[in-house]
C-alpha cells in the first residue's frame, strides 16, 4: 500500500480504548479530506513460540483480523464508512504502521495500547511512529473529543 499517490489516512488499532479514539479521529479526518481510511492492526509471534506455530493450533492472522473487526464493530457498528479498508499485517506494530503510512496524508495512533507499562504517558508504538513516520502523526488519548465540524 505504501507509495501510492492516493489520499489516505492510516490508523493503527489494537482493541484498546485509545485505539478506538484514534479510529474515530482518523475517520473524521478522512471524511473531511475525502481520503481513504486505512485501518491497520499488526501482529507478531511471541518470542516463546517456534517457527512451527501450526502445532499450537493458533490462527494468529485470523485472530488479528477478528480483533480488527471487533474494533470496527465497537466504533461504527454496522454503519461502516464507504472509504474504509482493513489490513492485518504480520510484524512489529510500529514498523508496520510507519511502512503502511508512507505517502499517506496522516498516521493516527492512540497514545498507548494493549502492551507496555500502564504508567507511561506515551506508548512505545506511538513514540516510534512519531519518531519515524514520513507523514504527520496524530496521537490521540482515549478521552479526546472530536473537533467540531
Amino acid at each position: 500500500m505504501s507509495g501510492t499517490n492516493e489520499e489516505r489516512i492510516v490508523v493503527g488499532v489494537d482493541g484498546s480504548p485509545e485505539a478506538e479514539a484514534a479510529l474515530r479521529w482518523a475517520n473524521a479526518a478522512a471524511q473531511r479530506a475525502g481520503a481513504m481510511l486505512d485501518v491497520v492492526t499488526a501482529w507478531s509471534l511471541p518470542a516463546a513460540f517456534s517457527w512451527d506455530v501450526g502445532a499450537y493450533g493458533i490462527d494468529w492472522q485470523g485472530d488479528a483480523e477478528k480483533s480488527l473487526q471487533a474494533t470496527l464493530d465497537e466504533v461504527f457498528g454496522a454503519d461502516r464508512p464507504a472509504n474504509l479498508r482493513t489490513f492485518a499485517l504480520e510484524g512489529d506494530p510500529a514498523h508496520c504502521l510507519v511502512e503502511h503510512a508512507r505517502g499517506a496524508r496522516m498516521l493516527v495512533v492512540g497514545n498507548r495500547g494493549r502492551g507496555g507499562f500502564r504508567g507511561l504517558l506515551l506508548g512505545s508504538v506511538s513514540s516510534k511512529c512519531a519518531a519515524h513516520a514520513k507523514c504527520p502523526v496524530l496521537i490521540v488519548h482515549a478521552g479526546d473529543e472530536l473537533p467540531a465540524e
